[in-house]
């Protein structure tokens, strides 16, 4: 247990006790919770687990909003299940056929994936309540105190909270992609710039957590990439709109969820390319220049000083450790990051421009050419409009 302090606020969890702040219930009913889910949640126990918890808090929140990547063959079964829940639930069907095509009216449709999921869900969101919390579905050690946890700073002023917690389990170090690509890679920017921007990057424990919230006014702000990279592109839209004192970061314990392998499709080497990318853009839109020609050799003396001290803090705490195994994963994201140094400064300008919104970042819902009504209508096709009445002769 510590209380250290970073460049932003750092709340704590020094007792067992609950949450020590006035105004939860006020504050729940003025807030939209979005939980993104895909066919692999559907019925699961975390996600169960995740929504049971969600059904005790009292009193309700404004709305829970689900968006939904399914095919069409398993999204009404999906919905029913979800509307089994005693809450205010909308499911929000992200692949459904009249989404693309409401998208593609306007030249924002491109590929799918968790970015393009929760943006979908963050203008409704913004529109039904004052706060919005994004909490993943995976998780299986969730409490309905995390969304206490979460919106506490919220309630003192703060504009944006984001949780942090320590990745153990079945006497193992996770949270990977966060330790040996996010935490290294950062370090080494900060070696060659001093940018405040970098700095709040590096404020942040556990950067690549799923839990945020924020107000209303901010969510509206938030453009997000289409698929991996969320966490990064919102920390950097965050650091536009609230900075360093608008910005708090609540322990939530120890979290235990899905874990994903490092190679093959959606494996952590290819979340490391779109998190990076995703990185890349973010900080050169701050001026900062990337040395690209030397990033991948930096990078990987950083992360392998970081070895070391995992294996050490693996020991103190009697865990499982195979430093070649994570040695393993370093030089794997290492040729990521020398792949993509190839490509250089335009590729990574290119995804922060408005008309690359069909294949980069999605844009802020404040400046949507469309209002969030009109995804709400195209997501839910099961909700039909009444026939025209007819006439008796």
């Amino acid at each position: 247990m510590e209380y250290t302090q970073e460049r932003i606020a750092t709340l704590h969890q020094l007792t067992s006790g609950p949450v020590g702040f006035d105004g939860l219930e006020g504050i729940l009913e003025r807030t939209a919770i979005v939980v993104p889910m895909t066919d692999r949640e559907q019925e699961s126990p975390a996600a169960a687990g995740v929504l049971s918890a969600l059904e005790t808090l009292e009193p309700e929140p404004a709305a829970v909003i689900v968006p939904v990547r399914a095919d069409s063959d398993t999204i009404e079964p999906f919905r029913e299940w979800l509307e089994s829940f005693t809450l205010p639930i909308h499911v929000r069907w992200c692949t459904a056929p009249a989404v693309d095509t409401l998208l593609g009216k306007h030249d924002l449709k491109g590929a799918y994936g968790k970015g393009r999921d929760v943006w979908l869900a963050l203008g409704e969101a913004a529109d039904e309540a004052e706060y919005v919390v994004v909490h993943d579905a995976d998780a299986t050690s969730f409490r309905a105190d995390h969304i206490a946890r979460l919106l506490a700073p919220l309630s003192m002023g703060y504009s944006f909270s984001k949780g942090y917690y320590a990745r153990v389990e079945d006497g193992n170090l996770y949270g990977r992609l966060c330790r040996l690509f996010y935490e290294p890679m950062i370090r080494t920017l900060e070696d060659s710039h001093d940018d405040p921007l970098l700095s709040y990057l590096a404020a942040f424990r556990y950067a690549l957590a799923g839990e945020f919230a924020m107000t209303a006014e901010l969510a509206r702000t938030l453009r997000p990439p289409r698929t991996w990279g969320l966490e990064v592109a919102t920390l950097g839209d965050a650091y536009s709109f609230a900075g360093f004192d608008g910005t708090a970061q609540v322990d939530l314990g120890v979290h235990q969820h899905d874990h994903r392998p490092v190679t093959g499709s959606g494996g952590l080497e290819s979340m490391s390319q779109e998190v990076a990318r995703t990185l890349f853009a973010v900080i050169e839109s701050s001026g900062v220049t990337i040395e690209y020609d030397t990033l991948a050799s930096r990078y990987l003396s950083r992360a392998e000083s970081l070895v070391e001290q995992y294996k050490a803090d693996a020991i103190f705490n009697d865990l499982a450790y195979d430093p070649d195994d994570e040695q393993t994963q370093i030089k794997r994201y290492a040729r990521t990051i020398a792949e993509l140094s190839l490509s250089g400064t335009e590729s990574t300008r290119e995804r922060l421009r408005p008309e690359a919104a069909s294949h980069g970042r999605l844009p802020a819902w404040r400046e949507t050419p469309f209002d969030p009504g009109a995804v709400r209508t195209a997501s839910t096709p099961w909700q039909a409009p009444l026939s025209e009445p007819t006439t008796q002769d």
